[in-house]
């Protein structure tokens, strides 16, 4: 059975909870997206009881702090386990063209070179193009570009081994360009910085973020049976759950999710 396992679930500047990250693990190993902001990834994937031996994929959707800078210490660990002996073949990240450079110069900032010289030989970088279909760990992946006005990002839609497919949004809101990626998905992964009674509060559209209305209202249009919220503000985390799927339900009667860290879904 596949599981997405959630790593964290905040937005870029939370406290109570970590980044927005995930990983889903299926019968040929571990994809993981994203990798938050920082060391933590590893207390969360440690937590989540992942294996890095099993992590040969990773997908890095945009260039945004809260989702790149746990990258190096995913590949400071991987690189690691690699000079050791304990970590077969190759780990491949994939992202968008104008993320390849950055992420090998970050690398190259702030590990040694023991580790960046992994670099081409044994973890590789894949540039990802607007429609491109490629075969990411035995899922038939096709990525999108989402159209963001602040900085490219690419979301991706795959299909499971069960014939469901998935499709994560990235953490901005809906694109209509993209409706041909996203229309027919059995899951929809999606940011919801707020409520929308919170709108005031937290100024999701001034951030170009969605609420929990919109996303709901979204996933109901486009006829999605499984919605997953995530990528919010920790304000209230403790109650989260609860305030988020009550303002979800007047908009999407599918099966809402609203996870917190480290909750495992099966998919």
């Amino acid at each position: 059975m596949e599981e997405l396992i959630v790593l964290g679930t905040g937005n870029a500047m939370v406290t109570k909870c970590y980044n927005t990250c995930f990983a889903i693990r299926g019968p040929q190993g571990v994809l993981l997206v994203d990798a938050g902001g920082g060391n933590g990834i590893l207390a969360r994937l440690e937590a989540a009881k992942v294996d890095y031996q099993t992590i040969h994929h990773m997908i890095v959707t945009h260039e945004h702090c809260d989702h790149l800078l746990g990258v190096v210490w995913i590949v400071r660990k991987i690189a690691t386990l690699m000079r050791n002996g304990k970590y077969e073949g190759v780990f491949t990240i994939y992202c968008h063209d104008g993320l390849i450079q950055p992420i090998q110069a970050m690398c190259g900032f702030t590990l040694q070179k023991k580790f960046t010289s992994l670099f081409g030989e044994r973890i590789l970088l894949v540039p990802i193009h607007d429609g491109e279909q490629l075969d990411v760990m035995g899922y038939e992946t096709t990525f999108f570009d989402i159209h963001s006005t602040k900085a490219r990002q690419f979301g991706f839609s795959l299909k499971l081994k069960n014939g469901k497919r998935l499709t994560c949004m990235g953490d901005e809101p809906y694109n209509p360009l993209c409706e041909g990626y996203i229309k027919g998905s059995d899951w929809l992964l999606s940011e919801a910085f707020c409520l929308y009674g919170d709108r005031e509060k937290f100024k999701p559209y001034e951030k170009h973020h969605s609420t929990v209305k919109d996303a709901c209202e979204l996933a109901s249009q486009l006829e999605v049976p499984n919605l997953v919220l995530w990528h919010t503000e920790d304000k209230n985390y403790a109650n989260r759950q609860e305030l988020y799927t009550a303002e979800g339900r007047q908009y999407y009667q599918g099966n809402l999710l609203v996870p917190y860290d480290l909750e495992t879904i099966c998919l």
